[in-house]
């Protein structure tokens, strides 16, 4: 058995930890979330999303290392919008940072636009899936399920942006459907650290009502 030292509960709950069963997923590192002129900076909030950086950046490095499956995603929409609801579009023009629309990193949040690539930083290599994803968790109108099931995925560690939205989505889906979740708490961020701390907290609840949480450098001593 093997355990990384996680609170409430180190994790995975039965020690079964291996590179064959476990995946670390890495949550929209897009350039629309986390760099100058980006969805998010259009929004008028500061990039905070640049915090988690470094600290996926490790944990990444020594999960490709030992073998452990990568998936990366990216929130984005079809050219021509046919897949953005008309109340996503609507809430997205009242904050002036309309999906679709021209900005510094191209159409906001449109798939092939530069904003919906993923940072430098965290480019995906080769063998490592991606999943494109045109709402806020990364199960619905993908194939991510059967992704993980067909490769023998049971336990997922979290990463990614923003903690609140897209992570805490994917992980509240990922714990209804049966897989053991660890979200890392320095390898995420929100745009209210306010709203990160209660992510975070809500997750610890009930003994870890959706999963256990963790840091990047108890990740890095138990692997």
């Amino acid at each position: 058995t093997n355990y990384i030292k996680g609170d409430p509960y180190n994790w995975p709950y039965d020690g079964n930890l291996s590179p064959s069963n476990t995946c670390l997923i890495i949550i929209d590192m897009q350039v629309d979330f986390c760099s100058p002129g980006g969805y998010v900076d259009k929004m008028g909030y500061e990039l905070l999303t640049r915090g988690p950086i470094e600290p996926i950046k490790k944990v990444l490095a020594k999960c490709r290392q030992l073998g452990y499956h990568v998936i990366h995603t990216r929130e984005g929409h079809l050219p021509d919008l046919s897949d953005c609801p008309p109340n996503k579009l609507w809430r997205s023009k009242q904050i002036g940072a309309e999906i679709g629309s021209e900005g510094p990193c191209g159409r906001i949040l449109v798939r092939g636009e530069p904003g919906w690539e993923i940072i430098p930083e965290l480019q995906p290599v080769d063998g490592e899936i991606i999943i494109d994803k045109p709402g806020k968790g990364s199960f619905v109108g993908t194939s991510l399920d059967l992704i993980l099931r067909t490769k023998g995925i049971r336990n997922i560690i979290f990463t990614g942006v923003t903690t609140d939205v897209c992570v805490h989505t994917t992980m509240r889906v990922a714990n209804d459907m049966g897989y053991e979740c660890l979200l890392l708490e320095d390898c995420c961020a929100a745009t209210d650290p306010e709203n990160h701390r209660a992510a975070i907290q809500m997750v610890k609840m009930q003994g870890g009502v959706f999963g256990s949480t963790a840091t990047s450098e108890d990740v890095l001593k138990a692997l």
